[in-house]
């Protein structure tokens, strides 16, 4: 079984290398799922990690619709990826009834190639995922990392397992949600082919702060957070 550690920093593909992943997915973020790294991180782990990584190409978190400069940014992040020599592209777009956007999604496809291409956990939201991946495999996508539309792989399983007997050889689902030391051994009893986690463990790096800098209004998937035209005018004009 091949293990492929989702890892949102240097240390964490330092780490996911030194103990024997074969593959890392490079990305930062993950409470909101997710998003693209910045070059400098990721030029720093292309220098530094001798293992295989691939590249979660998602320009913010929310939903996987995407405007056309967002698209255009995500190309030419594909495009950075393949200058650097990764080995593969995490990525996919939806449309807003949560049905596969083959055109967005085969031109990342193409823009990808050579690297392998794995469609993200929009899978997860698609309204009928038998179809979803046929569709993916027509596109030419080389894995798709899913949980089974579950809240974890683990109570997804049974899903997984029926599609990666769909998918046979012609595609690898790659069971990620959750896994953990008590539910991991489970996917290889099932005889999945490849496996992802983050393993993460929380460090406390600092006393509380006076002030936080998160913000929970963020946390809405059904929402995207955009700089109102209105209000800037609004408020440049009270002091300007």
């Amino acid at each position: 079984m091949k293990i492929e550690i989702c890892t949102n920093s240097h240390v964490s593909a330092m780490n996911a290398e030194k103990v024997g992943a074969d593959r890392i997915e490079l990305c930062v973020e993950l409470a909101v799922g997710g998003i693209t790294p910045s070059y400098g991180l990721l030029k720093k782990v292309m220098n530094d990690s001798t293992i295989l990584v691939n590249v979660l190409i998602r320009p913010r978190s929310g939903d996987f619709t995407y405007s056309d400069a967002e698209f255009e940014a995500m190309k030419l992040d594909i495009e950075i990826c393949k200058e650097l020599g990764c080995n593969g592209i995490v990525s996919g777009v939806l449309h807003k009834d949560f049905m596969i956007d083959l055109e967005r999604t085969k031109a990342l496809v193409e823009l990808s190639k050579p690297l392998s291409f794995t469609f993200h956990r929009a899978f997860d939201w698609t309204v009928d995922p038998f179809k979803a991946l046929e569709q993916l495999i027509d596109l030419g996508v080389d894995r798709i990392l899913s949980s089974g539309q579950e809240t974890s792989a683990a109570r997804g399983l049974s899903l997984l397992e029926q599609l990666q007997q769909q998918a046979g050889d012609r595609l690898v689902i790659l069971p990620g949600g959750g896994i953990n030391i008590e539910t991991i051994a489970q996917f290889k009893k099932a005889n999945l082919k490849e496996v992802h986690f983050s393993a993460t463990a929380l460090h406390q790096t600092i006393k509380t702060p006076r002030v936080t800098m998160n913000s929970t209004r963020f946390f809405d998937e059904t929402k995207v957070a955009i700089s109102d035209e209105e209000k800037i005018k609004l408020m440049i004009d009270l002091v300007k």
